[in-house]
């Protein structure tokens, strides 16, 4: 994991240094005199490649074909516009929101363009994608992070969550970009196994510690599930309650274990970009309901420093609890509660 650290710092230079610094004495002064206005560019982007997908997956948008937004593809020229506009500033980068980036014929070739920029890239893919051809072509792209999402060791435990997923193709996938990094002499993409620990599958997890190992991947990290109608129970609320982000509070009752504070890092240090430009302002916005602008029509600074995503940042500073995607967070205070 050093050296995916030493990868990142290797990418700062002193105009993101001087935009970060004040970014956060910016969200220090929010929280103390209550204002909402950003005075600094965000330091961390997600942007969607597409919100296509070749699973099922039962908590997400992407595998309930549930959006409300359709369905389509980034265009490039809207992607190079927008690196053109804040990539000098741009720390990190998300090559994800919903669906499988792997699916947009010029994912790779986005990457390679942030990638000649200078900032940090990553993404998070199923792997049913990753052949050899795009092992290669993905090293070669420069992508400093690669998050392969496993969550199960056996085929039969796997698919309860990855619905319609082949874990063969997983395995073969890791193999592949792994073997790639090799023969490029490559340090990067630092790769991750990522697995969602639910109820199907926590009995695996000491498995999957010896399966990342086995297979040499960089780190392994477990991750818990965010659960929609979570008030009455779920079957996929993991008996382990280290690894669930909801409680029990009454008989057949649960509630989201963290408080609702009035402040949310996320607001000012980060944003996401859908596939057809909307900029909304936190990952949970998964039907973009928030939608503070569009890169397509306005340039991000417009959008970034609008009237419509001061006035948001100043309902959330507000209550919380009244704008309804935040309802289901467990993101955004961790630094800062």
């Amino acid at each position: 994991m050093w050296r995916d650290k030493i990868n990142f710092l290797s990418k700062l230079t002193p105009k993101r240094v001087s935009n970060a610094l004040g970014l956060v004495s910016s969200f220090a002064m929010s929280r103390w005199n209550k204002s909402a206005q950003a005075k600094y560019l965000p330091v961390a982007l997600a942007v969607e490649p597409t919100t296509s997908c070749n699973l099922r997956c039962p908590e997400c948008p992407s595998g309930l074909r549930s959006f409300t937004r359709p369905t389509g593809m980034l265009r490039k020229d809207m992607f190079e516009k927008l690196m053109d506009e804040i990539g000098d500033t741009l720390m990190y980068l998300t090559f994800y929101f919903q669906g499988e980036p792997y699916l947009h014929k010029d994912f790779l070739g986005m990457v390679e363009k942030a990638t000649k920029k200078g900032i940090y890239t990553s993404t998070s893919t199923n792997a049913h994608y990753l052949h050899y051809d795009n092992a290669l072509a993905t090293v070669k792209s420069g992508l400093d992070r690669l998050i392969i999402s496993i969550d199960g060791t056996t085929q039969d435990v796997y698919t309860q969550y990855r619905v319609g997923g082949n874990l063969n193709k997983v395995l073969e996938g890791t193999k592949n970009i792994i073997r790639a990094k090799k023969e490029l002499n490559s340090r990067t993409p630092h790769v991750i196994f990522q697995f969602l620990v639910v109820k199907p599958n926590e009995h695996q997890m000491a498995e999957v510690k010896a399966l990342a190992k086995d297979l040499g991947v960089d780190e392994l990290r477990f991750k818990t599930a965010q659960i929609y109608d979570y008030e009455n129970g779920s079957e996929l609320i993991p008996e382990n309650d280290r690894f669930s982000r909801y409680q029990r509070v009454g008989e057949g009752k649960w509630a989201i274990k963290n408080k609702l504070i009035d402040h949310c890092w996320k607001m000012w240090h980060s944003a996401v970009v859908t596939w057809d430009g909307i900029v909304v302002p936190c990952c949970f916005d998964k039907d973009a309901e928030y939608r503070m602008g569009n890169v397509s029509e306005k340039s991000f600074n417009e959008v970034w420093f609008s009237s419509t995503y001061t006035k948001f940042r100043a309902q959330l500073i507000k209550g919380r609890k009244h704008i309804e995607m935040c309802k289901n967070c467990t993101e955004g205070t961790k630094i800062w509660g």
